[in-house]
C-alpha cells in the first residue's frame, strides 16, 4: 500500500503576523469596549442611583457584567478589524512577491492595505484624505522594507 501524502509548506510569518495582529486588536478591544461600556452605564443610570445597600450591591454587579460584555464584543471587533487588515497585508506581499516584483513588495503591500482600509473603514469622500492614506501606506510599507534591509544587513 502506498501512502500518497500531501504536504503544504506555509512560511510562518504568513500566520504569525495576522494572529499577532488579532492578539493586539484584542487587547485594544478589551481597553475601548470596557471603557466605552462602563461609561454607557453610568450615563444611562446617572439618574437613579441606588438608595440602599443591597441597590449598590446589585448596581455594581450589573456594571461589572456590562463592563466584561462590553470588553468581550470590543475585543472581538478590534480582533476581527486589525487582524484581517494585517491578513490583507501578508497575502498581499506574498501575492507581489509571487509576481517577481520581490523589491517593491512591502511597499505594494502597504499601499493595497492603505485602499482597503480607507475603502472600508476610512470612508474617506474627498481626496485629501485618500491622498493621506496613499501617502501613509507607501511609507508604511517603505519603512518595513527599510527595516527588512537594516536587519538583513545585521545579521
Amino acid at each position: 500500500m502506498s501512502s500518497s501524502r500531501i504536504e503544504v509548506n506555509i512560511e510562518p510569518r504568513l500566520y504569525q503576523v495576522p494572529l499577532g495582529g488579532a492578539a493586539l486588536g484584542c487587547a485594544i478591544g478589551i481597553m475601548r469596549g470596557g471603557r466605552a461600556a462602563s461609561l454607557r452605564f453610568l450615563a444611562e443610570n446617572a439618574h437613579r442611583p441606588p438608595t440602599t445597600v443591597q441597590g449598590w450591591y446589585f448596581y455594581k454587579k450589573t456594571k461589572n457584567y456590562r463592563v466584561m460584555l462590553g470588553a468581550l464584543q470590543g475585543a472581538a471587533k478590534e480582533s476581527a478589524r486589525i487582524g484581517g487588515l494585517s491578513l490583507v497585508f501578508v497575502g498581499l506581499e506574498e501575492g507581489i512577491r509571487r509576481a517577481g516584483a520581490e523589491t517593491f513588495a512591502e511597499v505594494g503591500a502597504g499601499l493595497g492595505t492603505a485602499a482597503v482600509f480607507g475603502g472600508l473603514f476610512g470612508r474617506i469622500s474627498d481626496r485629501a484624505g485618500w491622498k493621506r492614506m496613499v501617502v501613509l501606506g507607501i511609507g508604511m510599507g517603505a519603512g518595513l522594507k527599510l527595516l527588512k534591509e537594516a536587519r538583513g544587513r545585521i545579521e
